[in-house]
Protein backbone atom coordinates (compact mmCIF):
# COMPACT_ATOMS: atom_id res chain seq x y z
CA UNK A 1 0.00 0.00 0.00
CA UNK A 2 1.39 3.25 -1.24
CA UNK A 3 1.00 6.98 -0.33
CA UNK A 4 -0.53 7.33 -4.10
CA UNK A 5 -3.27 4.86 -2.98
CA UNK A 6 -4.09 7.15 0.42
CA UNK A 7 -6.86 9.92 -0.14
CA UNK A 8 -6.69 12.98 1.54
CA UNK A 9 -8.72 16.38 0.30
CA UNK A 10 -6.33 17.70 -1.58
CA UNK A 11 -6.28 15.17 -3.63
CA UNK A 12 -9.61 13.97 -4.06
CA UNK A 13 -9.99 18.08 -4.35
CA UNK A 14 -7.83 20.15 -6.62
CA UNK A 15 -9.67 23.07 -6.55
CA UNK A 16 -12.79 25.30 -4.30
CA UNK A 17 -14.46 25.46 -7.78
CA UNK A 18 -15.35 21.46 -7.08
CA UNK A 19 -17.74 21.89 -4.29
CA UNK A 20 -21.10 22.73 -3.73
CA UNK A 21 -22.41 24.50 -0.42
CA UNK A 22 -25.56 25.85 0.83
CA UNK A 23 -26.47 29.80 0.39
CA UNK A 24 -27.87 31.28 3.75
CA UNK A 25 -31.22 29.84 2.50
CA UNK A 26 -30.49 26.49 2.13
CA UNK A 27 -29.94 26.27 -1.45
CA UNK A 28 -26.95 24.70 -3.26
CA UNK A 29 -24.78 27.05 -4.91
CA UNK A 30 -21.71 25.24 -6.77
CA UNK A 31 -18.63 26.76 -6.52
CA UNK A 32 -17.91 26.44 -9.66
CA UNK A 33 -19.77 29.68 -10.51
CA UNK A 34 -16.79 31.81 -9.53
CA UNK A 35 -14.10 30.28 -11.97
CA UNK A 36 -11.51 33.21 -12.86
CA UNK A 37 -12.34 35.03 -10.14
CA UNK A 38 -9.96 35.59 -6.75
CA UNK A 39 -12.32 34.76 -3.95
CA UNK A 40 -11.74 35.54 -0.69
CA UNK A 41 -13.02 33.12 1.87
CA UNK A 42 -13.97 33.92 5.63
CA UNK A 43 -15.57 32.47 8.88
CA UNK A 44 -17.95 35.38 9.97
CA UNK A 45 -19.27 35.68 13.51
CA UNK A 46 -22.08 39.03 14.13
CA UNK A 47 -20.75 39.30 17.73
CA UNK A 48 -17.21 39.32 17.83
CA UNK A 49 -14.49 41.78 18.87
CA UNK A 50 -13.24 41.40 15.54
CA UNK A 51 -16.47 42.08 13.45
CA UNK A 52 -16.92 45.77 13.06
CA UNK A 53 -12.92 45.85 11.49
CA UNK A 54 -13.72 42.81 8.94
CA UNK A 55 -16.85 43.37 7.96
CA UNK A 56 -16.04 47.01 7.40
CA UNK A 57 -12.85 46.41 6.04
CA UNK A 58 -14.52 43.14 3.93
CA UNK A 59 -16.93 45.78 2.13
CA UNK A 60 -14.85 48.26 1.25
CA UNK A 61 -12.14 45.74 -0.63
CA UNK A 62 -15.65 44.21 -2.03
CA UNK A 63 -16.70 47.76 -3.29
CA UNK A 64 -13.15 48.43 -4.76
CA UNK A 65 -12.42 45.01 -6.74
CA UNK A 66 -15.90 43.83 -7.38
CA UNK A 67 -15.60 44.77 -10.72
CA UNK A 68 -11.84 43.05 -11.45
CA UNK A 69 -13.18 39.48 -10.81
CA UNK A 70 -12.52 39.53 -6.58
CA UNK A 71 -15.47 38.03 -4.88
CA UNK A 72 -15.62 37.31 -1.25
CA UNK A 73 -17.46 34.34 0.27
CA UNK A 74 -18.29 34.61 3.88
CA UNK A 75 -19.26 31.58 5.79
CA UNK A 76 -20.85 32.18 9.59
CA UNK A 77 -19.51 29.89 12.03
CA UNK A 78 -20.88 30.00 15.92
CA UNK A 79 -17.70 27.58 17.11
CA UNK A 80 -15.75 30.23 18.86
CA UNK A 81 -17.80 31.41 21.68
CA UNK A 82 -20.81 31.26 19.97
CA UNK A 83 -20.86 34.81 18.39
CA UNK A 84 -23.10 33.54 15.55
CA UNK A 85 -25.97 32.26 17.41
CA UNK A 86 -28.17 33.27 14.88
CA UNK A 87 -29.96 31.81 11.55
CA UNK A 88 -27.61 32.09 8.59
CA UNK A 89 -30.66 34.50 7.07
CA UNK A 90 -29.96 36.74 10.51
CA UNK A 91 -26.47 36.78 10.29
CA UNK A 92 -26.87 37.70 6.00
CA UNK A 93 -29.13 40.35 7.29
CA UNK A 94 -27.19 41.47 10.21
CA UNK A 95 -23.98 42.27 7.39
CA UNK A 96 -26.05 43.90 4.71
CA UNK A 97 -28.36 46.09 6.82
CA UNK A 98 -25.36 47.18 9.33
CA UNK A 99 -22.26 47.12 7.47
CA UNK A 100 -23.55 47.10 3.59
CA UNK A 101 -22.53 43.57 2.42
CA UNK A 102 -23.24 42.98 -1.02
CA UNK A 103 -21.25 39.74 -1.58
CA UNK A 104 -22.34 36.27 -0.59
CA UNK A 105 -23.49 35.00 2.61
CA UNK A 106 -23.47 31.59 2.90
CA UNK A 107 -24.90 28.73 5.69
CA UNK A 108 -23.69 28.15 9.07
CA UNK A 109 -20.54 26.28 9.02
CA UNK A 110 -18.17 24.33 10.87
CA UNK A 111 -14.76 25.01 10.26
CA UNK A 112 -12.97 22.28 12.97
CA UNK A 113 -13.85 19.24 14.40
CA UNK A 114 -15.58 16.22 12.71
CA UNK A 115 -18.56 18.01 11.66
CA UNK A 116 -16.09 20.37 9.47
CA UNK A 117 -17.41 21.50 6.17
CA UNK A 118 -15.81 20.05 2.94
CA UNK A 119 -15.19 23.38 1.69
CA UNK A 120 -13.09 24.27 5.14
CA UNK A 121 -11.36 20.22 4.75
CA UNK A 122 -10.29 21.73 1.54
CA UNK A 123 -8.96 25.17 2.42
CA UNK A 124 -7.04 24.41 5.77
CA UNK A 125 -5.88 21.36 3.91
CA UNK A 126 -3.98 23.89 1.31
CA UNK A 127 -3.03 25.96 4.07
CA UNK A 128 -2.15 24.84 7.25
CA UNK A 129 -1.65 28.31 10.21
CA UNK A 130 -0.58 28.45 13.59
CA UNK A 131 -2.54 25.87 14.73
CA UNK A 132 -1.57 23.71 11.99
CA UNK A 133 -4.94 23.10 10.14
CA UNK A 134 -6.85 23.90 12.80
CA UNK A 135 -8.66 27.41 12.37
CA UNK A 136 -8.13 29.21 15.58
CA UNK A 137 -10.75 31.82 15.40
CA UNK A 138 -13.61 33.94 13.78
CA UNK A 139 -12.51 35.88 10.28
CA UNK A 140 -9.81 33.57 9.19
CA UNK A 141 -9.18 34.50 5.97
CA UNK A 142 -8.03 31.99 3.03
CA UNK A 143 -7.24 33.84 -0.24
CA UNK A 144 -7.80 31.68 -3.52
CA UNK A 145 -6.73 32.31 -7.37
CA UNK A 146 -8.87 32.36 -10.58
CA UNK A 147 -8.03 28.50 -10.75
CA UNK A 148 -9.74 27.82 -7.56
CA UNK A 149 -6.15 27.01 -5.80
CA UNK A 150 -5.48 28.52 -1.72
CA UNK A 151 -2.72 30.81 -1.88
CA UNK A 152 -2.75 32.49 1.40
CA UNK A 153 -4.14 32.27 4.82
CA UNK A 154 -4.68 34.75 7.26
CA UNK A 155 -5.12 35.00 10.32
CA UNK A 156 -7.82 37.08 12.77
CA UNK A 157 -5.91 39.80 13.49
CA UNK A 158 -5.26 40.38 9.64
CA UNK A 159 -6.93 42.77 8.86
CA UNK A 160 -8.77 42.96 5.16
CA UNK A 161 -7.14 46.53 4.13
CA UNK A 162 -3.88 44.84 5.25
CA UNK A 163 -4.06 42.01 2.57
CA UNK A 164 -5.22 44.67 -0.23
CA UNK A 165 -2.20 44.57 -1.94
CA UNK A 166 -1.91 40.50 -2.11
CA UNK A 167 -5.49 39.90 -3.38
CA UNK A 168 -4.62 43.21 -6.14
CA UNK A 169 -1.39 41.00 -7.38
CA UNK A 170 -3.69 37.90 -7.33
CA UNK A 171 -5.79 39.48 -9.78
CA UNK A 172 -3.68 41.03 -11.63
CA UNK A 173 -2.17 36.93 -12.33
CA UNK A 174 -3.21 35.92 -15.90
Amino acid sequence: MGASQSSSPLEEHRSIHEFTVKDYRGKDVNLGIYKGKVLLVVNVASKCSFTGTNYSQLTQLYNKHKNKDFEILAFPCNQFLYQEPGTSQATKEYACTRYNAEYPIFQKVRVNGPDTAPVYKFLKASKTGFLGSRIKWNFTKFLVDKEGKVIDRFATTTTPLSIEARIVEALEQK
